[in-house]
């Protein structure tokens, strides 16, 4: 198996947003915000090769929206998915399985692309993957709660499922050794979190539970999430386990930290040691 991150960011949301009722005077130490009080933010995505099976999970957001639409995020900033996979030293045509986390747009909107010049065609990117996710979770997003329905795109969506490469995570088996999945309701329902053995160690794809290192603190959850409290549960849960199992956590938004292990302290649970996910293993 060999584990590659590529990072299709950055792009910008609300410090607010994402640090929920932490003060502005304690998160702006660790990611200042601009005169509009947006923090940069990563899209960070993990490739997963393992003999004949190359594994992307999640997509960033795309460039399908319009500018207004992107004004607020700061994007376009100049990357592609296609470009950052290729600088990894892959093609799309070589990625055979997607695995999408959630389907909030800055997770899902790689997934699907305008397969023509004119931009009127929508195919999925990765024409020879299977798009894994959990059954749950693509029923919210066709379904989606008022919270939600701003984050969940058809246009993102529903090409994968007109396409027949669309499959559930809870219906089919990846195959893929070495990968388990597990779900979490906090932040959305059934996100998926993949766990990895590599190279000896347990890796876990953090997803939006614990966003970057800057979240770890069990009260840090984002004003996204649906339900908070149960993400702070869910969020305890695993990183009892990670400081136990000396777990390597890998953070899909933090600009500054690819990857992180764990140590108890007198405040808590705190990042012992980061840095880029090679340095780590």
């Amino acid at each position: 198996m060999q584990l590659k991150t590529i990072d299709v960011g950055p792009f910008k949301l609300d410090g607010g947003a994402m640090f929920g009722v932490v003060p502005k005077t304690i998160w702006q130490r660790t990611n200042p915000a601009d005169d509009r009080n947006l923090c940069e933010w990563a899209l960070r995505c993990l490739l997963i090769e393992d003999d004949n099976r190359l594994m992307l999970v999640d997509t960033g957001t795309g460039d399908k929206q319009n500018d207004r639409f992107f004004a607020f995020y700061d994007l376009p900033n100049g990357k592609t998915l296609t470009s950052e996979i290729e600088r990894a030293g892959y093609a799309a045509s070589d990625v055979t399985d997607v695995l999408l986390t959630h389907l909030h747009f800055d997770h899902a909107g790689g997934a699907v692309h305008y397969a023509d010049t004119d931009r009127t065609i929508l195919a999925p990117t990765f024409a020879n993957a299977t798009y894994w996710v959990h059954g749950e979770q693509w029923h919210w997003a066709m379904t989606p709660n008022p919270r939600e329905r701003a984050t969940y795109l058809r246009e993102n969506l529903l090409p994968i499922q007109e396409s027949g490469q669309l499959a559930f995570t809870n219906e089919r088996d990846h195959g893929l050794s070495g990968l388990e999945l597990l779900y979490v309701d906090g932040h959305t329902e059934k996100m998926t979190l993949p766990k990895i053995q590599y190279a000896g160690r347990t890796l876990l794809f953090c997803a939006d539970l614990i966003p970057s290192a800057s979240h770890v603190p069990i009260p840090y959850v984002m004003g996204y999430d649906i339900r908070p409290l149960v993400a702070m549960s869910e969020k305890e849960h695993y990183l009892e386990q990670a400081v136990d199992g000396d777990w390597i956590l890998v953070f899909d938004h933090d600009p500054y930290v690819e990857a992180a292990v764990l140590e108890r302290t007198e405040k808590g649970i705190r990042v012992k040691q980061s840095g880029r996910l090679a340095e780590l293993l």
